[in-house]
């Protein structure tokens, strides 16, 4: 699999989890195969306001690469600078895009899966954050956000339409949570 420069061999990810994808987490999975480990996702309204909290989770060490960095938020402006201060700041080899949270507080917010109701948002956030960056851009999205709207393949061709490198597609809708049996055929 190749997303930007990387050629990643095997094609095996350690998703971002939050409150697991710490440190020492991700230095076991690259030990047991895992080819990339991400950070847990960030707020970029945590980014851009400095939160010294928000930073906490960013921190890795040089062995951990390939590393991505997954962004949360609901206005393209907020997650294009913060995906560009972690880019100057930070030199991850992968910025990716949470399109796929379906925790309460996130959805209430606008972001993560609350933006599979929003596809033209969705697609203004890739764009500007790609325009922002050199480093290659990535998302994690759902079905969609009711299993009966499945967005999934629209949604993947319009983020590849702005520049999007790689997309990671949760097999279930927004609305089952970690509930229900995941959609495959869909994947």
């Amino acid at each position: 699999m190749k997303i930007g420069e990387l050629n990643i061999e095997p094609a095996l990810f350690f998703a971002p989890l939050a409150g697991y994808s710490d440190s020492p987490t991700r230095k076991i999975c690259r030990e047991y195969g895992a080819e990339v480990v991400y950070t847990e996702f960030v707020s970029s309204e945590g980014l851009i306001r400095n939160s010294e909290k928000t930073e906490e989770y960013l921190k890795f060490d040089e062995d951990e690469r390939p590393l991505g960095i997954q962004i949360f938020g609901h206005r393209a402006s907020a997650i294009s600078q913060a995906a560009a201060y972690v880019e100057e700041k930070f030199q991850p080899d992968i910025i990716d895009i949470n399109m796929g949270c379906s925790v309460r507080k996130v959805v209430k917010k606008g972001a993560g899966s609350a933006l599979l109701k929003d596809l033209k948002r969705a697609e203004r956030i890739t764009r500007e954050t790609v325009k922002a960056v050199q480093t290659p851009v990535t998302a994690k999205i759902r079905l969609g956000w009711e299993r009966k709207n499945n967005v999934a393949v629209e949604l993947g061709k319009r983020l590849e339409d702005c520049g999007l490198q790689a997309i990671t597609v949760h097999p279930r809708a927004a609305e089952d949570g970690f509930a229900n049996q995941p959609d495959y055929i869909t994947i």
